[in-house]
């Protein structure tokens, strides 16, 4: 299990940069409005320095990293949920995304046109914000009407549902998203409604080769609007990580150190999300291969086994677990065993991040 990441934003802010130098996958990049029209979507292996020095360990065949999907979706404009633009179209898009990295405009270049004539975040950033809660809205109106009347036929489970709708409503009306309105009982409760405004965002400001630390007035005023929100926040400099995808994995580690930095913007766009959706890896380890794998934070040895394959869940029986810290400590598995490091867990086991596993089943 990996997720997916729908990256949204004006047209010009730097979306399918981003995109296309986090992926490789080649989406058109062009100095106008609209160039993306159906979502570009990439495969991204995420990169985790624990794989790989357990791989250096193991010496397996194979290394398989966990994978985000990345949908770059097309730009939204001023009136989107009324058809502007290309209207509608993005909003399927966008329901089936885990997370949403929201591409703000932090730097100045007057050789690419800014839809709105100017560059300023904060008025950016609400003009998408308000199109998805227009569109939220219009969903939440729809579903009202026949609630109202299922509430007065007696049905006493969607009167309780009721509430929920009008509360969204109310929110929607008041400009707020339904981040900021639901909590975890009533968001189960309108689950099925997909809300656009309910979904995790990391504020992705686009910033000039200048300011990679993102401490310009523009870059720190969605920072600050991030913090206010609860959402996520990383700088990316789009022209720098399209350099750096064209590296190999030591020239990209000398080309980082001499720009001061530790990762790509990749790297911190990922821990961003699974900081938000509440994610953590595990590890499998054998000569066949070392594989990163992940799951919900909480979750026990039985749903890490199901990740796998559903039969280990089913059948499952217990699972051998080594700390990452131990293993690479001893060195190998059996250095562990003989101190006793490697340990029997069952089904009550609560999964930790790093954790090396070997579940045993039977079907």
């Amino acid at each position: 299990m990996g997720f997916n990441c729908g990256i949204i934003g004006l047209p010009n802010v730097g979306k399918s940069t981003i995109f296309n130098a986090m992926t490789a996958a080649g989406a058109a990049a062009s100095n106008y409005p609209f160039c993306t029209i159906d979502p570009n979507i990439g495969m991204v292996p995420l990169r985790d320095e624990r794989l790989y020095k357990i791989s250096s360990l193991v010496t397996p065949d194979k290394i398989v990293p966990t994978a985000v999907e990345f949908v770059d979706i097309a730009g939204i404009v001023k009136g989107a949920s009324k058809g502007e633009g290309l209207g509608n179209q993005f909003l399927g898009h966008i329901r089936n995304v885990d997370t949403v990295a929201h591409v703000v405009r932090c730097f100045e270049d007057a050789q690419v046109v800014h839809v709105e004539g100017k560059v300023d975040p904060m008025s950016d950033i609400d003009v998408i914000e308000t199109e998805l809660i227009l569109a939220d809205l219009d969903s939440i109106e729809k579903r009202l009407d026949k609630a109202v009347r299922l509430t007065k036929a007696g049905d006493k489970a969607m009167a309780e549902t009721l509430s929920v709708y009008q509360a969204l409503k109310d929110g929607f009306e008041r400009g707020l998203p339904a981040r900021s309105i639901l909590n975890e009982e009533t968001g189960d409760a309108v689950k099925d409604l997909n809300l656009l405004t309910a979904k995790p965002v990391i504020y992705v400001a686009n910033v000039g080769e200048d300011d990679l630390s993102g401490e310009s007035p523009a870059a720190r005023s969605v920072r600050e609007r991030a913090e206010r929100s609860r959402a996520g926040f990383v700088a990316i400099c789009g022209k720098i990580e399209a350099e750096i995808a064209e590296l190999s994995g030591e020239e990209r580690t000398e080309f980082l150190r001499g720009l001061g930095l530790k990762e790509s913007g990749l790297d911190r766009l990922a821990a961003a999300a699974y900081g938000l959706l509440g994610l953590i890896t595990f590890f499998t380890a054998g000569k066949k291969e070392v594989k990163a794998w992940t799951i919900v934070e909480g979750s026990k040895a039985p749903q890490a086994a199901g990740v796998i394959h559903t039969d280990f869940e089913r059948g499952f029986i217990r699972a051998e677990v080594i700390s990452y810290d131990d293993f690479i400590k001893c060195g190998s598995e059996a250095i562990c065993r003989e101190k006793g490091l490697l340990r029997i867990e069952g089904k009550d086991y609560v999964v930790k991040d790093g954790d090396i596993m070997h579940f045993r089943f039977n079907v």
